[in-house]
């Protein structure tokens, strides 16, 4: 026969242990404000307002001032505040009030409201150095540097050896210093990028390249024009290229083509004769020897570029000739396009195809 003994007790967390002892009355952390049919409670709210209103401040003010050595800053803010409510008439009774609010707001991130309790502070007296030390420390964290170094000054002119004060000065000023050091860099940066845009764009014009946009819009694009780096003289300018293959709908894009190089360069190292051909060349078509570039104008003109012209020299032949309307190279959302076909039947059946659909536009 199995042996059966008492039963344990059901395990009770310690939370809830403590939950049920706080709600009895005389060790509640704080009274309920609401009334309440509980004899004892309401004996214990007549004790905690008895008295004159400094009396029940004062007692307020020490309960505070135990939840605030123990870290427990809201309900310390909560006694805090109903010795404030009391409308103490002792002026450094209530300061003392306010000042420990605005501490336990200050721990708690909550700036605005240590500004507005250092304030009442010094309404009251105009020589709180912990005021000022709280507001200033509330205002460091909110990025008020200017602020915050005003009331450090203010509080030494009367009270010049406060250490705390003195300290939360030095990183005041430590701070504002960084700040104007970044703002400054990026000051320098925004107007470097003006200054370079501008530059671009009489770079583009003395080229006669037309921008031209997407409708999506070109902030997908992870390149773009700009000067060569290595020219001091920024009068070099790099594009990004689409070549394209009419032949099978696909393209290659060269990131940096310098425009002093010319495009057999490119197409020896994409095409050279030795390599095997791409995945997509199924007749094995596409080598460098083996292949023209033509360039389209904004007015629609075919351009058939020599393999030895630099993308400057192509620039240069897009140009209108004298009398003509402008005419130039387009610059589709930053980038320049280019055809690449295989010299023959492919070649000139593409020719004829443009011309075809230039004319129908």
């Amino acid at each position: 026969m199995a042996f059966i003994g008492p039963e344990e007790a059901p395990r009770v967390d310690f939370d809830e242990k403590m939950a049920a002892v706080e709600n009895l009355p005389l060790f509640m952390k704080s009274l309920p404000t609401d009334s309440t049919d509980d004899v004892a409670v309401q004996a214990l709210q007549s004790l905690a307002h008895e008295g004159t209103p400094d009396e029940i401040a004062q007692n307020f003010k020490e309960q505070g001032n135990d939840y605030f050595k123990g870290k427990r800053y809201r309900e310390a803010i909560g006694f805090y505040t109903q010795g404030i409510n009391a409308k103490p008439t002792d002026n450094a009774l209530l300061e003392a009030l306010l000042c420990n609010r605005a501490a336990c707001n200050l721990e708690l991130q909550n700036y605005g409201s240590v500004l507005r309790d250092c304030s009442k502070v010094l309404t009251l007296n105009s020589k709180s150095s912990k005021a000022y030390y709280r507001s200033a420390m509330a205002l460091i964290s909110l990025d008020r540097q200017e602020e915050a170094l005003d009331c450090c000054d203010r509080c030494l002119s009367f009270d010049a050896h406060n250490q705390a004060v003195k300290s939360v000065r030095d990183r005041a000023t430590k701070d504002k210093a960084e700040r104007d050091r970044k703002q400054r860099a990026k000051e320098d940066r925004l107007r470097e990028e003006r200054e370079e845009q501008c530059a671009l764009q009489a770079a583009f014009k003395e080229r006669h390249l037309f921008w031209t946009s997407s409708p999506q819009g070109t902030s997908g694009n992870p390149y773009s024009p700009h000067f060569d780096p290595e020219d001091a003289s920024k009068s070099t300018l790099i594009f990004p290229v689409f070549f394209l293959y009419p032949q099978y709908a696909i393209s290659d894009v060269i990131s940096d083509f310098v425009e002093h190089t010319t495009f057999s360069a490119h197409l020896s190292q994409m095409f050279p004769p030795e390599a095997p051909p791409p995945s997509w060349d199924h007749k094995n078509e596409y080598t460098a020897t083996n292949l023209v570039v033509y360039a389209m104008t904004r007015r629609k003109r075919l351009l058939k570029v020599g393999k030895k012209m630099t993308l400057g020299d192509v620039c240069s032949a897009a140009m209108e000739k004298p009398g003509e309307p402008m005419d130039g190279l387009e610059l589709k959302d930053g980038y320049l396009t280019f055809a690449v076909l295989p010299k023959g039947a492919v070649e000139q059946n593409w020719v004829e195809e443009f011309k075809r659909t230039r004319g129908n536009e």
